[in-house]
């Protein structure tokens, strides 16, 4: 079906006013038909509008609008079909699920326009000319780019497909437009690292200023491995000897771009049990997202909080963490319990659906909650960070919903934003029972 779904429509706004509705369909703009909503953002911000729009009732109706600068039109349309990955990535995420998971979690992207649109990484690998093109002309910048390797082969094998794009032929004619690129690396000892990763590391430092930034995960391998090729996991001993090596090489990187560029994601440090770089080498912290910088920023958000908790009626509340974090939490809690004389007791969750070896605190279940919760004594509250729901929906990934978390433990279940401040905030509005 041609044309945008119109999903709501803004109470008094331009478009309840030409009795658009729900159901409808925006066809084109100022004559030009529509592929997606960002077609609509780039043809639509002229102050004059012509809009074709196909009525739920079968009717195309022509509209004329005048608008002041800026105003907006009170459309919201239903999101886009995204492009479905045809890579078999030797480390993809959605090939080491456990069956019984929701639906949507077994589907694999890849759409620059989500890239665009929501910051999802991207292969590129399924673009093609009039893609290039369209990114060029309509300015979509920036894009989020798993790179993974530059050499051409060892891309190919990583990406489990033949014939693809040198990713470096893309990229190249998307820095000659000046289209922002912020990019990744997943880390796989034995195939992307050593000699490999110098290759690559250069050749995206070439292309700065238009590749911004660069982060280097370590490759995430679940319990669920069965039928898929074997790869090494990333250990302690090797964390340690990759930060003594490539640490001191982002602070050179710094130094010959003038900004931080390469950033190794935090889970490398915790591995290793080595301390962070300072939060300012982290720049304006484009890689958050991707796990870079979030325990550097934690900790200094902490120290924060604490100088500025006060005292408060003594209560006694158990915090969700995943493994990862756990000793950072722990440390903040307990500081702001001798501020606050509140009782704050940390709960690592081991990972059961995952395996032992995920260790984030967005990738538990309700179900190792339950698990890891179940028989204690939780105090007045139990606070989960929001990272560990659905946004929108309060549901964790094993479709466990917060009334029956609630029900199964027999507690008071706060969500609480996954910040000291959310945390502090949260445990001020803790009634004592």
């Amino acid at each position: 079906m041609h044309g945008l779904l119109i999903d709501h429509i803004v109470a008094g706004s331009i478009a309840e006013e030409l009795e658009l509705e729900r159901g409808d369909r925006l066809v084109a703009v100022n004559g030009h038909r529509l592929r997606d909503v960002i077609d609509y953002n780039y043809y639509a911000s002229e102050e004059e509008l012509v809009l074709e729009v196909l009525k739920a009732s079968g009717e195309l109706w022509e509209v004329e609008v005048e608008r002041d600068d800026g105003e907006p039109m009170g459309l919201v349309f239903a999101p886009p079909e995204p492009a479905h990955c045809g890579n078999k990535c030797v480390f993809c995420f959605v090939h080491q699920l456990p069956r019984g998971l929701r639906k949507p979690l077994y589907v694999k992207d890849e759409d620059y326009r989500l890239s665009f649109l929501y910051g999802n990484y991207v292969t590129l690998s399924n673009i093609g000319q009039s893609d290039i093109d369209r990114i060029v002309e309509q300015r979509l910048s920036p894009l989020y780019v798993s790179v993974h390797a530059t050499n051409p082969s060892v891309r190919e094998k990583l990406l489990g497909r033949k014939g693809i794009i040198p990713i470096l032929d893309i990229m190249n004619e998307l820095a000659r437009a000046r289209i922002t690129m912020h990019t990744q690396v997943v880390l796989c000892p034995g195939l992307n690292d050593g000699a490999e990763l110098q290759r690559t590391v250069a050749d995206l430092v070439s292309l700065h200023p238009w590749v911004a930034s660069l982060a280097i995960v370590p490759v995430g391998l679940t319990a669920h491995r069965t039928g898929l090729s074997s790869l090494e996991p990333v250990t302690a001993p090797y964390a340690r000897e990759f930060v003594r090596i490539w640490q001191p090489e982002a602070e050179r990187i710094h130094r010959e771009c003038g900004e931080p560029f390469l950033f190794l994601a935090d889970e490398f440090f915790i591995k290793a049990g080595e301390p962070f770089p300072p939060l300012e080498t982290y720049g304006e912290l484009p890689q958050i997202e991707n796990g870079v910088g979030m325990i550097p920023l934690f900790l200094d958000q902490a120290s924060r909080v604490v100088r500025k908790a006060r005292a408060m009626r003594p209560r006694t509340v158990t915090v969700v963490t995943g493994e990862s974090p756990y000793r950072f939490l722990a440390e903040f809690l307990g500081r702001l319990e001798e501020r606050t004389g509140a009782r704050l007791v940390p709960v690592a969750v081991p990972n059961r659906l995952f395996g032992e070896s995920v260790t984030v605190t967005g990738l538990v279940a309700g179900r190792d909650v339950i698990e890891a919760l179940k028989g204690k004594e939780l105090g007045d509250a139990v606070f989960i960070p929001d990272v560990m729901l659905k946004e929108g929906e309060g549901v964790f990934l094993d479709d466990v919903s917060l009334p029956e978390l609630r029900e199964a433990l027999g507690a008071r279940v706060e969500v609480v934003e996954s910040t000291p401040d959310g945390i502090y905030q949260a445990l001020r509005a803790v009634r004592p029972r």
